[in-house]
């Protein structure tokens, strides 16, 4: 089964084929930074105008790069939640009136569940990451959104074991990004300047959520007091004998960053005995988060190709086959949602 996939939830328009939710035929990511970086972050209304100017040929790209019309596509999957509104509506409208127009099936997906699928997936002359995986696995999915430890049961069947109890970490990195002037995207350039950095060059704080015997936050994370600490009390926190460059900034935010999302999910690993995690989302690509998780020998870790990070229609169109083989359509009547409760703490897909 060909599935085409549709991705416009943010700032990237999307589109990919993917053939029996595994091997990817094409994907097309039309990147909007350009028009986003003198504001240092996505602007909503210019977004969606790029959307509708761009959704077409993107999508037409991604056809011929596949060597496919649509006539051979079996199925058509869309980002309908959760994202910008005006954004969402772009691709979501798109997609259903194609595949209404032409009869083909179509279904709404959950961008989230697209990203912790993303390993899932197999890039021309790439390698099966997830060979000899089985459920259950933990899940980390971390963006600008969402900063997630779950127990992934099946493709659609995610057990939210902690979250952030404020800001993402994804949304930290950009802030701080914000702050000192460093550009846009923020991820990508802390983690670019950290490389010069030394990490030791502040001792940043680490929450502490879990006062006494209670558990209620214990696989549970949270940003905004490093985010405080880094921008408005950087002296107090400081090491002497440190210039205060903007790398040694980045690294030493970076570090403790990555160190307050992993106490938890080695936490996780070692509660629940599962040594598998699959990350997902665009902080997935974050190196020192990649570098410090390899270095526990003792869990296999599985990131996705840094190209299927960020948000991509491949995603979309692997959790979509699934739906589809299973018998599973969406009514023409689908709409956007901005904002889900699906990833909360204790709650399921």
């Amino acid at each position: 089964m060909k599935v085409l996939g549709i991705e416009s939830s943010c700032d990237e328009t999307a589109a990919a084929i993917v053939e029996d939710g595994k091997y990817i035929l094409s994907n097309i990511i039309a990147t909007q930074i350009p028009f986003h970086q003198i504001y240092n972050g996505v602007v909503p209304e210019i977004a969606s105008r790029k959307h509708a100017e761009w959704i077409l040929p993107v999508v037409r790209q991604a056809l011929d790069e596949a060597k496919l019309t649509m006539s051979d596509v079996d199925a058509v999957a869309v980002t309908n939640r959760p994202g910008l509104m005006g954004a969402l509506l772009m691709g979501l409208t798109f997609g259903k009136t194609l595949a209404w127009s032409l009869g083909k099936p179509f279904v709404a997906v959950n961008h989230m569940l697209g990203h912790l699928y993303a390993s899932n997936l197999v890039l021309p002359g790439g390698e099966d990451l997830m060979a000899g995986v089985e459920y259950p696995y933990l899940g980390l999915l971390v963006s600008g959104g969402h900063s997630i430890i779950c127990k992934v049961n099946n493709f659609d069947d995610i057990e939210v074991l902690g979250t952030t109890i404020d800001d993402a970490v994804g949304e930290a990195f950009d802030k701080v990004a914000k702050f000192y002037g460093l550009g846009y995207p923020g991820g990508v350039k802390i983690d670019k300047l950290a490389k010069e950095g030394d990490p030791a060059a502040a001792k940043f704080p680490m929450p502490v959520l879990n006062k006494g015997d209670s558990d209620e936050h214990r696989y549970d994370v949270s940003y905004s007091g490093l985010k405080t600490a880094v921008i408005n009390q950087l002296d107090q926190f400081w090491c002497q004998g440190y210039e205060k460059t903007n790398e040694n900034i980045c690294a030493a935010f970076q570090e403790t960053a990555v160190k307050i999302l992993l106490r938890k999910l080695f936490r996780a690993v070692d509660d629940t005995g599962i040594k598998t995690v699959v990350a997902g989302g665009g902080v997935a690509a974050n190196s020192r988060l990649r570098s410090m998780l390899a270095e526990r020998s003792d869990i296999r870790c599985i990131f996705p190709p840094l190209k299927l990070c960020t948000d991509n229609g491949a995603m979309i169109a692997g959790v979509g086959y699934h739906f589809l083989a299973r018998g599973d359509r969406s009514p023409w009547t689908t709409t956007a949602c901005a904002r889900i409760v699906e990833f909360k703490r204790g709650l399921k897909r």
